[in-house]
Formats: C-alpha cells, structure tokens, sequence
C-alpha cells in the first residue's frame, strides 16, 4: 500500500522555499554536527532477533542421537538432497511435498547463482545451454532485489524492466514479451513483501504466471519467496497462493525455481535453504550437484528440525522477529507521514511484513537525497541500486532498510532522511521554476 497525498511544496512560492530551505540548512548542519553513524543500508537482523535463536545450539551436544528418522548418521556423508524431516519442515512451509524440495546450505542466493550458471553452461531439460545463445534475456520486475540483478549481468545476460503494481508486476506487459520473444529465458521475482516494496503479489498475479506461455521451452520463473514468513503483525498477514502447484494446474510443472531460507529466522551465517520444483527438475539438479557436493551440512539441518520442530514451530518463533521489527518500521513510517504527507515531494509503500519500505522522491533526487545522507552520518542502499545495471531512469527510488538499528536509531535516521528529501526536492523545484 502506497502513502502518497501530493500537494504543499509544489504549490509553494519560490519566496517561500528559499526561506523554509534556510531554515532546514540550519537544522541540517545540526545533525551534521553530531557526528552520527547510521546504518540502514542492508536488510541485516539486528544483534536482538539473532539473539532470539541462540537457545537454539543447546539441542545438540556431544550425546546427542545424531541420526536422521531414516536411520542416516548426519556427521558422515550422503543425503545429497536434505534429510527428510528437513525436507518436511521446509516443504510445509512453502504449502508444498517433500519430493518437491531439495536442502541446500545457508544461503538460497548460492541456489540461484547455481541454478544460473547450470542453465547457462548445460541447458535445462535437454534445452540449448544459454552459453550457445547469441542472446539470453531476463526480464526485471523494478524496483527488485539488487543481488538477483547481479547474478544475471555477471552472466551477461539482458535485463528487461518491468513496472511494479500495487498487485505485483505488470502481467500484460511480461505476458506479451514472455510470448514474443523466444529469447527471454526467466524472471526474477519475490512474490512476497516484495524487496524492497513489500508488494505482495495477488491470486490473479500468480495464477497469470502459471498460465505464461512462453516462446521459449527453457524459460523459468526464478520465485524467491525469501519473506513467506516475515509478518510484521499477528493479525495482518499477506498469503500468495502456491506457484508450484498452479503451474502444475496450468500444465507447466516444470517452469518455476522456489527458493527460501531460514536466513532471517535463524542465523544468516548458518541457516538451511531449500529449492522447490518439478521433479523433472529437481531430478536434473540432483545429477548436477553429485558432482559439485556429496552432502550439505546435515548436521545444521538436524538441528534446525529438533529446534523448530515443525512449521507451526518455526511461525511462532517468527513472531519474536516481528515484536521486534515492528517498532522499527512503525517509527519510521511514523515519521515520513507526519514530514511528508503532505509535502508532495516523496511517496513510500507501508508493508505487511518483509525487510523494506520503497521511498520515491520526486525524479531526478535520489542519488542527491542519499548522498546528503551520507555527509550526515547515515548509509542508505545506493541510489539506482533497485534497477539494472544499477540505472533508475527517474532516479527517484530509494531502499529503507529498517531492521538493523534500534527504534530509536531508525527514528533518527528517519528525521535526517527527511530532511535530506525536503532540501533536495526544494533545490529541484526552484531549479525547475
């Protein structure tokens, strides 16, 4: 949901900014002077919710039975593709089976890369590796996730803009592109509380995805579903349907990668991921990876099961993040409504759940806001970094990135923010009056 009544500062005098803006160098050589470090570049958990989980190394020692419920030892090798009660746990979260899940390390990012660079270097299903292409193609949902866009330019690969909506990307536009141009071989999307808008994408969203058809044998949906469990309120949820079993409905089981992690539920540094697909799929990926891997860590796996115990478990304990995220996210959203709401410089998303707010400033700002910032004492995510090629065309998209500071730290940085906005957009509207 976007916040946005555009009004005030547009309406404004040329007299009348010149005077607010004097007033707001003042306030900003203030903050300047307080020497301040403010980080809310990346979605990182904060040292309290990694703290949340930390009981979580008391249920394994040294006498502990170290055996899978099929009877395999988890310190020795085997078990390319998770133990099974790992298979379960992560399966019933993503409202799917456990044959259509494989276990991976800590980081699901790894997973897509992998999957990538499979793709790009063997084909997928017998289909013409991307290597062998004079063009492979990728189509961008914008904003997105930084890091996915890295992994597709790292290969070389075209990317694609596509506007997001308040209900997820816009499907005409990828239904026409997907159909058209047998060059597009994916996209990236997170399907929900979107990174960094924290959309969460609607049953006709989804179900027009399964229904794609597209030019090419090989394409595939890349869903990172890496926020499926992070709510930020007990009583407000977003809930997608399953993009596996609608694709399977849609006669096109083979078109979708899931990914997600316990990366933000447990540790970063040493959660478990998992990729749900097709057999056909996974049965591929398991040839692939017997050459790369013998096991993952079966170990850590074992642990997070006997932790957790099961999804319910694990949802319960995701409600801990949110108490304290929540604060976080309300202080800074707090904040932008009372400064800019009606100012008519920025609009910004209110999200249900996930790691980010979206913030856009009017265009042409961006990299001026975040740059003021900076000279300030906070880091915010670079601007243009929520496009390709690191390249907003408008150059209005800023990522906030809430969970790492405390509340009253996010409180903070929020005032600076604002006032880097208001000085910058001031210096913009009498520049284009």
């Amino acid at each position: 949901m976007w916040c946005d009544d555009m009004s005030s500062y547009l309406e404004m005098s040329k007299e009348e900014l010149e005077a607010l803006k004097k007033d707001l160098e003042k306030k900003y050589e203030e903050m300047k002077a307080l020497g301040l470090q403010l980080d809310m570049s990346r979605g990182k958990p904060s040292t309290a919710q990694l703290n949340i989980s930390m009981d979580m190394f008391d249920v394994l020692n040294s006498k502990s039975d170290m055996h899978a419920e099929n009877g395999l030892d988890c310190r020795n090798y085997g078990g390319l593709d998770g133990i099974p009660e790992a298979k379960k746990l992560m399966a019933d979260v993503l409202d799917t089976t456990p044959d259509h899940v494989i276990i991976f390390g800590n980081a699901s990012l790894t997973i897509m890369y992998d999957t990538v660079s499979r793709a790009y270097s063997h084909g997928l299903l017998g289909n013409t590796p991307w290597c062998k292409l004079d063009k492979v193609k990728f189509l961008c949902p914008v904003p997105g996730y930084d890091r996915h866009f890295a992994i597709t330019e790292h290969f070389g690969i075209e990317m694609i803009p596509v506007p997001m909506k308040e209900d997820g990307p816009d499907m005409d536009m990828i239904e026409k592109l997907v159909s058209t141009d047998e060059a597009i071989k994916g996209i990236w999307c997170v399907p929900k509380y979107a990174n960094p808008t924290g959309i969460s994408y609607s049953d006709e969203v989804v179900k027009r995805f399964a229904n794609l058809k597209p030019a090419a044998k090989d394409f595939r949906l890349f869903w990172d579903n890496a926020y499926v469990m992070h709510h930020l309120y007990e009583d407000k949820h977003d809930e997608i349907l399953d993009i596996l079993s609608e694709c399977e409905k849609a006669g096109n089981p083979n078109m979708v990668f899931e990914f997600t992690s316990t990366s933000k539920v447990s540790f970063p540094g040493g959660g478990i991921s998992v990729m749900a697909s097709s057999i056909a799929n996974l049965d591929e990926a398991r040839k692939q990876m017997n050459i790369q891997i013998i096991s993952h860590d079966k170990i850590n796996q074992l642990r997070h099961v006997r932790y957790f115990k099961d999804a319910e478990g694990l949802k319960k304990k995701m409600m801990q993040h949110a108490a304290e995220m929540r604060p976080k996210f309300e202080a800074t959203l707090e904040i932008l409504d009372r400064e800019l709401s009606d100012a008519g410089i920025g609009k910004w998303t209110n999200p249900n759940g996930g790691y980010f707010i979206s913030f856009d400033a009017l265009s042409g700002c961006a990299k001026a806001i975040v740059q003021k910032c900076k000279e300030a004492g906070v880091t915010l995510t670079g601007a243009g970094a929520t496009f390709p090629y690191k390249n907003d065309p408008e150059d209005s998209n800023i990522r906030i990135a809430p969970s790492y500071p405390t509340a009253e730290q996010m409180a903070q940085a929020t005032e600076i923010f604002v006032l880097c906005t208001k000085l910058v957009s001031i210096d913009k509207i009498l520049a284009d009056k």
